[in-house]
């Protein structure tokens, strides 16, 4: 009896933990849907900066409004795979965006963050904008953000040609 409940412990903690890759992300749990939780993640527990590039996106590629002249757009591992197989985003999944003015100054930085059941009328994304600064402008089921992207629902809320 005793190895027979080893044995169904070590089959539960499999099992339990192959859903963890939906919650981490780079071997780092995934933060809330809350502006300075994702901005942390984000810049300082999982930086983007070390994050792939949009596939066949390299910097500072011409952009439109209302995010900037020119973008650079980074892909977590879990949009990435998404992406490649050309797969909806899954939970989990992370966008972000640095948008330049055309003397590539650094304006803003904006956020999709994929978290199911944050927002089924949207997409289940959190959006989250940022200045130069750091300093948040917007997050959450913003407005702007949604109007916007709700002409994309669709390919599941993406503009692929501005990516």
């Amino acid at each position: 009896m005793r190895k027979m409940t080893g044995f169904v412990l070590a089959i539960g903690m499999i099992v339990a933990g192959s859903g963890l890759t939906h919650a981490m992300s780079h071997g780092k749990e995934l933060p809330p849907a809350e502006g300075e939780a994702v901005h942390e993640y984000i810049t300082q527990t999982n930086p983007y900066e070390k994050w792939n590039l949009w596939p066949g996106k390299g910097e500072l590629y011409q952009g439109t409004e209302p995010h900037g002249v020119l973008l650079t757009t980074y892909v977590n591992k879990t949009a990435l795979k998404a992406l490649k197989n050309g797969n909806e985003m899954p939970d989990g999944s992370i966008i972000v965006k640095e948008n330049y003015t055309p003397d590539e100054n650094l304006a803003a930085v904006t956020v999709m963050y994929k978290k199911s059941g944050y927002n089924p009328q949207a997409g289940d994304y959190f959006w989250l904008k940022y200045g130069a600064d750091g300093e948040i402008q917007a997050e959450g089921k913003a407005k702007g953000c949604i109007n916007c992207h709700s002409n994309a629902q669709g390919n599941d809320w993406l503009f692929n040609n501005d990516q």
